[in-house]
């Protein structure tokens, strides 16, 4: 019997999000798995040196609550390193960089509001110009 409320994180399918480089997600909550519409929840594993490159979201606020690993954050002209049991906030539109400094992977929460969704629509991506 299977409840259509609960998920199970290793049987969430895995992908690798844009904008991004040694990770793996896992939506654990979303439209598609529980039917959720104002609010998305993600797994995130991300290697050493790995992470979010300089992006944004339109109109989507995201929080990063940090399990596991350590990791340096830039968002609104500040940076910080975080540990497990921190928690950090990126407004709606805000450009940040999220790169793991642990030697083991970071395992991650991440919350967005309303649903991200993986829609490269609704990214902004600061990368260089080539």
């Amino acid at each position: 019997m299977t409840n259509r409320y609960l998920v199970r994180a290793g049987e969430a399918p895995a992908y690798s999000p844009a904008n991004h480089t040694g990770t793996i997600n896992r939506r654990l909550i979303g439209r598609e798995n529980v039917g959720a519409k104002h609010v998305e929840v993600v797994l995130g594993v991300i290697e050493r040196d790995g992470g979010a490159l300089p992006h944004s979201h339109p109109g989507i606020e995201q929080v990063c609550y940090l399990l596991e690993g350590s990791a340096r954050v830039e968002v609104g002209g500040e940076m910080f390193d975080m540990l497990p049991g921190d928690t950090c906030f990126f407004p709606a539109d805000a450009m940040h960089v999220f790169t793991v400094t642990s030697e083991k992977p970071a395992r991650l929460l991440v919350i967005y509001s309303p649903p991200y969704a993986e829609s490269n629509a609704r990214t902004t991506a600061n990368l260089p110009k080539e």
